[in-house]
């Protein structure tokens, strides 16, 4: 009993680290996996890397997608693109 009450504090560190920390990571990289697997083309979209444009082709054979932007047309991975700053884009203004 003495030896499970000495590592309670850890345990309990691991499971709060997990719920708050491991968890949402978890869901938002499953949102971010479904939204690039619905990606269509003329879906306006934000990369991660902050590049702001339109999907003007998408290839399935090596998961890419071509971005049309205002300087021209740049091909990136699927995974490139920003699902939070897309939603955030896509919202209708007020």
């Amino acid at each position: 009993m003495e030896g499970l009450s000495s590592f309670m504090p850890f345990i309990l560190i691991l499971v709060v680290f997990y719920f708050f920390m491991i968890a949402p990571q978890m869901k938002r990289a499953k949102k971010e996996k479904q939204f690039a697997a619905a990606l269509k083309k003329g879906d306006r979209v934000v990369t991660k890397s902050g590049m702001h444009g339109k999907v003007a082709a998408l290839n399935a054979k090596d998961d890419s997608c071509v971005i049309e932007t205002g300087a021209g047309k740049i091909k990136f991975d699927r995974s490139a693109i920003s699902m939070e700053m897309t939603q955030k884009l896509n919202a209708p203004s007020k």
